[in-house]
Parts: C-alpha cells; structure tokens; sequence
C-alpha cells in the first residue's frame, strides 16, 4: 500500500517532533494522577515535636500522642491529638508510670498550639487542677477520640468520636457515635456543651473535613467486616457544621437521610478499604486520598489513591512508603511495634509535595513507658512529579 503524501512528509525526525509537541500541548497536562518521586523524613517537624517531648522540663506538657491532625488556626497551628501523655520524660528516655506512685498523666484528647512562642499543651482541668481530656466522658470506661478539625468562625471545629468499653480486654469497646466540639482561635477555653453529629447508619463521621467551593466535605468510617473500613462522605453548606448534611448516596446525587449514605468506590466499582483516619487532599486537578494498607494486619505501609473527584471513584491504593519503626526489623527491634493512622497536614506544603503524619505505638503498654520516643508522630515530605500521557 502506498503511503499518503502528508503521512511521508512526518517520517522527517523534525517534523515528528515537532507534531509529538503539538499532540502533547492539546492534551491536558493532568490525564494521570502525580506519582511521587521521592520520600523523605521532615527533619523539622520531627527534631520539633522530640525536642518539645524530651527537653521542655515543665511538669503536664505534651510528651507523645497520637491521631495528629493540624489545624491552622487564628492563634497558630492547631495539632488535635487522642491518647496523650503529659509529663516529663526522664534523661534515660523513659516515661514515669502512669499509675501507682507514677507521675505521668494520660488523657484521651490534646492540643498543642504552636505559635510565635513556641509549643503550648492544652488540655482540660479538673476541681483540683490535675490535667483531664479537653473533651471527656462520664467515667474511665467512657470516652472522646479526637478526629479532624477545621476553621470555623473564628475559632476551631473538631469533630469526636464516642467510645465506651464493653469488656475487660483491651479491645473490648464501641463506637457509641459522633460530637463536635467547638473552641476558641487558640483551642481553648473548653467546647462547653457538644453537638451531637449524624450517628444512626454506623458511619463514624470526622475522619476527615475539607472546604470545597461553598461546601464543607465530611469523610467518616465505616468499620467492614475482616479488616479496614468503608470510606462515606457528607457535606454542609458554609462553614458550620451544626447545619443541615447531607450525605452522598452514589448514584450522582446527596439526600437529607443518612441511610442512604454510599461507600465510596475504588477503580473496579467495589466498595474501597481504608484506614480509620487517613486524608483526602485536592492537588490541582486530583484529590489524593492518604490511607494504610489494610490488607495485611498492623501494616506499616502509607499508601495513596486518586480521584477527579471527591467522591471517587478513586484509583487502587498504592504504598509510597513503609515505615521503618514498626516489626521485629524495624529500628526498635520489638514485633510488638507498629505503625498506623497517617494523613496529610495540606497547610504545612509546599509546591508539589505532600506533608504526611503517621503514628507509632506499641501492643505492649509497657514498651511506651520505658520508650517514650515510641508513642510520637513522624513526619514525611513526599515530593509529586506530573506525567504526561
């Protein structure tokens, strides 16, 4: 077969350059999700929160805690922790008991506001001044975990998570529903009463808050039977989240009835698996989901999916980095130690790069008491490169 005269003319290597650049300028530079290029630690953040922990000598401040949301708030960045331990850390690295003739404090809700001053610890008080959770339940075996917070009016939303034991082992608990707590523009003085959330359709609301045009998006976890959870999400007009939600219902749509809430979908259309906290950040043209791999029992794997939408569906998760504290390899040298819960902290970022928090603990009470350094956040800069198709 004969070759057309125009196809001729493009077997000159110039001019089929030239055309490739002409072909690639009419397509949108953003037809793939970014891929990430390199990971590395954030010397600063992390050098920071260990210097806070193990130099400041003031007896009730911060020493470990996990969770790890920010919040950038009127009088500084907001850092909203869970389960905290207050205190000092002694010179060999090692916390004092907690209970018994201890002098370490737990709570089960913080906040460190940082500000031009430096890192302030912010927790409830009781009738005797000891240190309590900002948010507290009504007695030992009932409690508030901390889920994302975002700006409003003036101050600081957060939304909780209700929890109460149901048994003596130390997995023996419920979810019993979600709160929100609102503060002031430096995270204090207390919430005063809570505003109940949307609770009846087991979907524990929080896991993540984002502002989206006139919007504020809600994503919650929904616990799916083996491991992970389903990811749903929500939304309310303005910036209040004591109005009206409504919840996203799959089929293109929102609807008043939290029932008719959907799991959020992943590349095959089957309902996607996540962490129980994790993020969903927008980068120009894509919304990147942060998550742990939740296949494999106590991973240690950060993975990220991406979507053009908020809604998804969103691509299959990828692991972008192990963590290494975790497993009998890892630098503690203890199987017991493992790594969980990470998200994006968007307001910390640069150009093209994602900040990333992840948790360390341990199975063992005890390790997070002779190893202080255990039981903090770690930090992560994740450079992104765009593909082009």
């Amino acid at each position: 077969m004969r070759t057309p005269r125009r196809a001729a003319r493009l077997r000159s290597p110039a001019m089929v350059l030239c055309a490739l650049v002409a072909t690639c300028a009419l397509l949108p530079p953003t037809a793939h999700p970014p891929q990430v290029t390199r990971v590395r630690a954030d010397t600063v953040l992390d050098g920071a929160f260990t210097g806070y922990a193990e130099r400041d000598r003031s007896p009730g401040h911060w020493t470990g805690g996990d969770s790890t949301y920010s919040v950038p708030a009127p009088k500084g960045e907001l850092w909203v922790f869970s389960d905290t331990f207050l205190g000092t850390v002694r010179p060999d690295g090692s916390r004092s008991p907690v209970t018994g003739r201890g002098s370490t404090p737990f709570v089960h809700n913080s906040f460190v506001l940082w500000n031009s001053t430096g890192p302030h610890t912010v927790t409830g008080r009781d009738a005797a001044g000891r240190p309590t959770s900002l948010v507290s339940g009504s007695g030992p075996d009932d409690w508030y975990w901390a889920r994302a917070g975002i700006p409003g009016r003036g101050g600081v939303q957060v939304v909780y998570a209700h929890y109460a034991r149901t048994g003596p082992g130390p997995l023996d608990m419920a979810w019993r529903g979600s709160a929100l707590g609102r503060f002031g523009p430096g995270g204090g003085p207390g919430p005063g009463p809570l505003t109940p959330l949307p609770s009846s359709a087991g979907v524990s609301w929080g896991a993540w808050l984002s502002r989206e045009g006139g919007h504020t998006y809600v994503y919650g976890t929904e616990r799916a039977p083996g491991l992970g959870n389903h990811l749903h999400l929500a939304r309310v007009a303005g910036s209040d989240l004591r109005g009206p939600w409504q919840f996203w219902t799959g089929r293109g749509g929102w609807s008043p009835d939290e029932h008719r809430s959907a799991r959020l979908s992943g590349p095959d259309g089957a309902a996607l698996r996540t962490s129980d906290e994790l993020s969903v950040v927008r980068h120009g043209a894509w919304y990147v989901l942060c998550t742990q791999r939740v296949d494999l029992p106590f991973s240690a794997e950060v993975q990220l999916a991406w979507s053009r939408t908020p809604d998804g569906p969103f691509t299959r998760p990828r692991t972008v980095f192990t963590a290494p504290e975790a497993g009998p390899g890892g630098t503690y040298r203890n199987r017991n130690v493992f790594a969980y819960n990470p998200h994006e902290h968007p307001e910390l970022e640069r150009r093209d790069e994602l900040v990333v928090s992840y948790n360390v603990n341990s199975l063992v009470p005890d390790d997070v008491i002779h190893h202080a350094d255990i039981y903090r956040p770690r930090f992560l800069r994740m450079t992104l490169g765009h593909t082009r198709p």
